[in-house]
């Protein structure tokens, strides 16, 4: 069977107390290494480039920095390394609990890999990435501190990072694991799930869709919505899901194909 490309996001509020600064779900963040280790015991063809969010450690500093709309000032670059090094701290927890639990994982930290400009990512040479999934590594990424050629410094979200690589890599499949059951249809209600969002759909979500409910620098739910819309109608046969592992099981089942929480598509 051919190999299939997934790309797999554990969400900051998933793996972290998004309300307390640094404060990550240990044994949460396990099990979830054991579901996709199991999800690969199942489905061995499967390749998978894994990403986080930064949560309660680099959304903290960053806020307080404004890091994500621009580092100019020696304040601000204070800011920015004192982000990078709460991302990194919580990357490290993520990467030794799947060694752990025997994922093949090798990290690709953007901050030292991809420069933006304005915001946009105009360098990224993502050959080695490739070259570990032709072995049947791991590759990891996170929402990171990255050097931008007009305004200093400036945060990329995983979803920033997964748009970009999706150019390239063409993954079938995103798979969104977060603490929201899925896209509600009534926040801050949140009696109703929109199960699927595609063509039919997309005109009467807009303006529905709302932020994260605690600190989020990257946007929330809104722009993940936004960002995984377009690139799903740049790209027909990608498919996305935003759903909840608060439950690790629901990322094992998602791995292996059931649609959970709320499907992006055309």
């Amino acid at each position: 069977m051919a190999d299939e490309l997934v790309f797999i996001k554990l969400g900051g509020s998933l793996i972290t107390d998004k309300n307390k600064p640094e404060t990550a779900r240990l044994e949460l963040i396990e099990a979830l290494a054991g579901a996709i280790r199991r999800g690969l015991d199942e489905r061995p063809e499967m390749r998978i480039v894994l990403g986080h969010g930064s949560g309660s450690f680099g959304h903290m500093a960053a806020s307080q920095y404004n890091t994500r709309e621009g580092v100019r000032t020696a304040e601000e670059w204070r800011g920015f390394q004192e982000t990078w090094a709460a991302a990194h701290k919580l990357n490290q927890i993520v990467l030794e609990r799947c060694q752990e639990a025997g994922l093949p994982v090798i990290n690709f930290p953007p901050s030292a890999m991809v420069v933006t400009e304005k915001y946009r990512i105009r360098q990224w040479d993502v050959r080695p990435m490739q070259a570990a999934l032709d072995q049947q590594l791991m590759p990891v990424i996170f929402g990171d501190v990255v050097f931008d050629s007009r305004v200093g410094g400036t945060i990329l979200s995983t979803e920033d990072l997964f748009e970009h690589l999706s150019k390239i890599l063409r993954p079938k499949r995103i798979l969104l694991a977060g603490i929201e059951a899925g896209v509600w249809a009534d926040y801050p209600r949140c009696s109703k799930i929109l199960e699927r969002i595609d063509g039919e759909h997309c005109e009467a979500l807009d303006g529905q869709v709302l932020g994260s409910a605690s600190v989020d620098v990257t946007g929330g739910m809104e722009s993940k919505v936004r960002l995984m819309r377009r690139l799903v109608r740049h790209y027909p046969e990608m498919q996305v899901q935003i759903f909840s592992a608060v439950e690790p099981e629901m990322l094992y089942r998602a791995m292996l194909g059931e649609a959970l929480g709320t499907t992006i598509s055309v």
